[in-house]
């Protein structure tokens, strides 16, 4: 019998994780045919949520948990937990229920007819913001322009991956992750299904602007070195707009009687030389600091607690 693992980041997730596991438990209750392991991991939750997340751990026996020392972001907390599965495929899943379970059942149907990743694609985003909308729609666009590898547009982590892709992805060293950019560079065969995303069951998003620019920063600069070349474009444009000025100004001066000095086209040529220049440092010092962090070898997470791993799993304290 098959194995399906399923691994669920969890952060100050208290008002509805007793939902989302009962939801869970009843999807994978009602597939025959195969086991299922709930992975739940705790990203350094401040409230509750690490003791109910070992209370159902005690009550069922294909509950497991992992708690971090501290929050060290979805990202890892989602590679903590392909880390730690076993099934021959995995199923990535958030605990706000705004992705639905019901749907395990679908992509497991897609996974049997041969297919490596099953992605879900966001047909709608209900209780979410215009900006929001506007801004995940952009993004994904802008991420493909600049990216060399097609990454599937309006998806999340939300997918079911085969067991020989999770071993791939799990053996990918780097620090900034970006998880569904990372699977479309594994590639494989890869398919998606249509879904309606509903409005958080309880609680807060836990991606705030801050941290969905960074998201979006960590995403293009992974899987781009464009904006490098963007910014050489921009150094080779300014210095052509420049030589334009030069030879304009020499013409005025030599052929016209119109020569008049003027500090504002001064001021506003020396601030937009300026203003690229330092966007093209930013964008080189973007990379270097991922350069910076790679080469400080520093473990991705630090486990704090586990319950129900295997023996040497259960003695792993870092990854």
């Amino acid at each position: 019998m098959k194995t399906v693992s399923i691994v669920v980041p969890c952060f100050n997730e208290s008002e509805v994780i007793d939902t989302t596991i009962a939801e869970l438990i009843s999807v994978t209750n009602g597939i025959d045919n195969y086991q299922f392991e709930l992975i739940f991991v705790n990203d350094g939750s401040s409230d509750d949520t690490e003791s109910k997340l070992l209370a159902h751990s005690q009550q069922h026996d294909n509950v497991r948990t992992i708690s971090f020392s501290r929050n060290f972001g979805h990202q890892q907390a989602v590679s903590a937990g392909l880390d730690v599965s076993t099934g021959d495929a995995v199923v990535l899943i958030d605990a706000d229920l705004q992705d639905p379970p019901k749907l395990i059942a679908d992509m497991i149907v897609k996974w049997e007819e041969g297919f490596d990743v099953v992605y879900g694609t966001r047909a709608s985003r209900e209780g979410e913001s215009k900006f929001k909308l506007a801004s995940a729609k952009w993004f994904y666009r802008t991420l493909n322009y600049l990216s060399e590898v097609p990454i599937p547009l309006d998806t999340g982590d939300f997918r079911l991956m085969d067991r020989q892709v999770v071993d791939h992805l799990v053996a990918m060293p780097e620090k900034s992750r970006f998880i569904r950019g990372m699977v479309s560079w594994i590639g494989f065969n890869q398919t998606s299904i249509n879904y309606e995303r509903s409005a958080r069951f309880a609680g807060e998003s836990k991606y705030p602007l801050t941290k969905m620019l960074k998201f979006g920063i960590d995403g293009i600069l992974s899987f781009s070195v464009k904006p490098l070349k963007l910014s050489i474009m921009m150094g080779f444009a300014c210095s052509g707009f420049a030589m334009l000025m030069l030879l304009y100004s020499v013409y005025v001066r030599l052929m016209t009687d119109h020569w008049e000095s003027g500090w504002t086209s001064l001021l506003v040529s020396i601030l937009f030389m300026g203003g690229v220049q330092l966007i093209s440092i930013g964008i080189l010092g973007e990379y270097v600091a991922r350069i910076y962090n790679e080469s400080k070898d520093r473990p991705l997470y630090i486990i704090k607690k586990s319950r129900e791993l295997d023996a040497a799993k259960a003695d792993e304290t870092v990854k």
